[in-house]
């Protein structure tokens, strides 16, 4: 599997573009900078899209694939997140006010994004690939509407958590894959700001230390969603960890592969 980091920040300025992580050309997870990440032509391959929540730096640019692609693809881009992640996004984006309802454009029959809901750890096969969704600890309107997801391809498995603080369940599952090969997860502020990642239900360097106790053994760690006024900072705080499994994704346009 070949993981593609379009953005990977808790915020958007130049050179910092917000979460959306592409598996293998064909699997979106989050829409936050899908659009003006990636050429056109590298958007229409897009079939699936895995909506973790509904905050608008992962489901912005929902808005401009659509609008970018619109014509171009025989079938619509397939969405999938909680049912109250669907209406978020249909009542204040996609609502024919800031935004058309491409999800009865052209035609609702034939739209040219059709949007599914999913349930927690009901497993879902899309192509090559087995995605199994975690609720993780990211409140937004309802408790259980933000997920994280275990993607499985052949022998490779990887854990993403997106937006969370302190969670149990996605660990405990994640222990299970014997080929689980990297985590991408979450940091978003310094030590310092530690109250606020409370209340926003984020991470810090320090919570994250605690964190990876419950995390699967010998697993390679790759921490995103760095706030880009805190990274400096944040950077030195994760080293100054010394966590030998830990990376930083401090940089946007960068792959991985597994």
């Amino acid at each position: 599997m070949q993981v593609k980091i379009i953005g990977g920040h808790g915020g958007v300025t130049r050179n910092y573009a917000a979460t959306s992580y592409l598996i293998d050309d064909s699997l979106l997870i989050d829409a936050g900078s899908v659009a003006s990440g990636l050429d056109i032509q590298d958007q229409i391959k897009i079939d699936h899209i895995l909506l973790s929540h509904a905050h608008l730096d992962h489901t912005k640019d929902l808005a401009f694939i659509c609008d970018n692609c619109f014509g171009l693809k025989s079938k619509p881009f397939e969405v999938y997140c909680h049912e109250s992640v669907n209406d978020a996004v249909k009542t204040h984006l996609l609502n024919d006010i800031i935004w058309p309802d491409f999800s009865v454009i052209p035609t609702k029959e034939n739209p040219t994004m059709r949007f599914n809901s999913i349930e927690k750890e009901k497993e879902l096969t899309l192509g090559e690939y087995k995605v199994l969704p975690v609720h993780v600890n990211h409140p937004v309107q309802e408790e259980g509407q933000a997920y994280g997801f275990i993607i499985e391809k052949g022998d490779v498995a990887i854990l993403f958590t997106q937006d969370t603080m302190a969670t149990d369940r996605i660990w405990e599952l994640g222990k299970k894959y014997k080929n689980l090969k990297a985590i991408f997860t979450e940091v978003s502020f310094p030590n310092k700001l530690q109250a606020v990642a409370n209340i926003s239900f984020h991470h810090s360097p320090a919570t994250m230390k605690e964190e990876l106790k419950k995390m699967p053994k010998n697993v390679p760690v790759y921490l995103g969603h760095l706030k880009p006024n805190y990274q400096e900072e944040l950077i030195q705080e994760i080293t100054d960890l010394h966590e030998p499994r830990l990376h930083i994704m401090y940089a946007d346009d960068v792959r991985y592969s597994f």
